[in-house]
């Protein structure tokens, strides 16, 4: 429980937060009169701001809040997949896409990932499949907004369904307005904020290395051997090499495949900025990435994962943390307050992007294809893009409310099977689309439905045929058994699937051209 002072100084950090956010919405909205304003925006934002907006984006509430609890349960092979091994492979991703994305989207004009791929291809048909497909980065705004609740929850003493119907309101509802114009302020003020937040939580735990490193470690291993391992065979998400290592750097690689992520370089109007976007991004991601480690503080705070002989659930290790941590004394609670901030800061960052990335989208690349003809002007466009963002909050508090009352283990993995499916089908087009000249429709394509099926198949069917059946896949078997099954294993499987189909029917193509 929150002490009456971190209450009062939250409702105050909330209260003033609020109106800074609504400052930057209605100076971004002044200046949006059609959805191209809404989607990339239409004001010469630095590179810097860029850098950070995409560094907010990049980083949510998954690494701030849910993704330091499944290090708290299962120990540094979990550090290792999620702060080490991942960053690696999205860094390196970042740097090789962006330049040749942002070069191409700003010389035919593109608005989303889906429609440059569409024109990328010269296919509306692939556009509107990838618009489709995009609804599935809904899990992910599921994702944020209940870490958010959690953590807000525990700070103001507040039942999670009031926060939860607080937080869908205020945020769709002024994104209804403000889109990419607003966006980059808004995310810029918040990665700054991040920044601070990520030093004090990095540094929260220093007195654990009093005595040295070998100190901290024997504190964690004390708990549970495990803690202290390379591998966690009692995990289900960091059992070995494969699991930690493989699959997590080739779902690093693709993850930069969103359209939250990868699009913002188009908000740069010249390309000479590239550069200094990236230099910016990549230095506060590194920081931004190692946020995990705090879970190994949180579980040395709490052995058992239990507050007062109730159970901690993955998502509310994080927010009982800092509640615990930074309760005693005047600059503690203050400095709880600007943490408490600091992961507002980092669930509201990516949920902006996914709101207005997604919502762009639905109306540009769903809605004006199909109904286009129905509507005759840009406001109707914007219309009918503040219906879609409704539609968004109904379905998103829908599934939140469910997560809330009926997790399975974390809200991450719900999310991580949804994004990762997306940006699994659209890693090859955008790759293809980059590097390879003279592709034909039918290889990306291929690739994106064969990464699909791929994706779901691992996670749904191939489990079933072994409970069900008795079916066995060698080596592989042992990731398809139990309840709760590790989503980078079915991206992982789909990316190196759809990868080699993409390229046989390329190569198939070309040879069967120059015969």
């Amino acid at each position: 429980m929150a002490s009456s002072s971190q209450v009062i100084g939250t409702w105050i950090l909330i209260a003033a937060y609020a109106s800074v956010i609504l400052y930057f919405v209605v100076k971004g909205a002044l200046k949006t009169k059609s959805l191209s304003d809404y989607a990339v925006g239409n004001i010469n934002f630095s590179p810097v701001s860029v850098g950070l907006s995409l560094a907010a984006s990049m980083t949510s509430a998954a690494t701030f809040v849910i993704n330091p609890g499944f290090i708290a349960n299962y120990g540094l092979s979990g550090f290792i997949s999620f702060g080490i091994v991942f960053p690696i492979g999205s860094l390196i991703s970042l740097i090789v896409l962006t330049k040749s994305f942002q070069k191409y989207g700003q010389s035919i004009k593109a608005l989303t990932l889906a429609q440059w791929i569409g024109k990328r291809y010269n296919s509306n048909g692939y556009s509107i499949f990838m618009a489709f497909l995009s609804l599935l980065l809904i899990t992910f705004i599921v994702l944020i907004i209940v870490a958010l609740t959690k953590v807000l929850s525990k700070s103001l003493n507040v039942s999670e369904m009031y926060v939860l119907v607080s937080i869908v309101v205020f945020v769709f509802g002024y994104m209804m307005f403000g889109g990419a114009n607003s966006m980059v302020y808004t995310n810029t003020v918040q990665a700054v904020i991040m920044i601070v937040v990520a030093t004090i939580l990095l540094t929260s735990g220093y007195q654990n290395f009093s005595d040295g490193i070998n100190s901290f470690l024997n504190k964690l291993s004390n708990i549970d051997p495990n803690l202290t391992t390379l591998t966690n065979a009692n995990s289900p998400l960091f059992r070995d090499f494969f699991e930690i290592v493989i699959c997590q750097f080739i779902v690093g690689i693709a993850v930069v495949c969103q359209p939250h992520i990868i699009t913002k370089s188009l908000l740069l109007k010249s390309e000479k900025d590239v550069n200094r976007f990236l230099i910016v991004s990549v230095v506060v991601e590194v920081l931004f990435f190692l946020v995990v480690f705090t879970g190994l503080y949180a579980r040395i705070t709490f052995p058992d994962l239990a507050v007062d002989g109730i159970p901690l659930k993955n998502d509310g290790i994080i927010p009982a943390y800092v509640v615990r941590t930074f309760a005693d004394g005047t600059v503690a609670v203050v400095i709880g307050l600007l943490v408490v901030l600091g992961l507002i800061s980092a669930g509201m960052s990516t949920l902006e992007g996914l709101i207005q990335s997604v919502s762009s989208t639905i109306t540009s690349d769903i809605i004006k294809p199909l109904f286009g003809h129905k509507i005759k002007s840009e406001k109707g466009l914007i219309a009918a893009n503040r219906l879609a963002i409704i539609s968004l909050a109904i379905v998103a508090g829908i599934i939140s409310y469910d997560q809330l009352i009926n997790p399975k283990l974390s809200v991450g993995l719900l999310a991580q099977n949804g994004v990762y499916a997306f940006f699994s089908s659209a890693f090859i087009p955008i790759l293809f689309g980059i590097f390879l000249k003279d592709v034909k429709l039918i290889a990306p394509l291929s690739a994106s439905v064969v990464a699909i099926v791929v994706h779901f198949s691992v996670y749904y069917l191939l489990p079933f045929l072994v409970t069900e059946f008795g079916f066995e896949f060698g080596f592989f078997t042992k990731y398809l058994v139990g309840t709760i099954r590790n989503p980078a294993i079915a991206a992982a499987s789909a990316i190196v699937v759809s990868t080699c189909v993409g390229l046989l029917i390329h190569f198939l193509n070309k040879t069967r051209a120059q015969n």
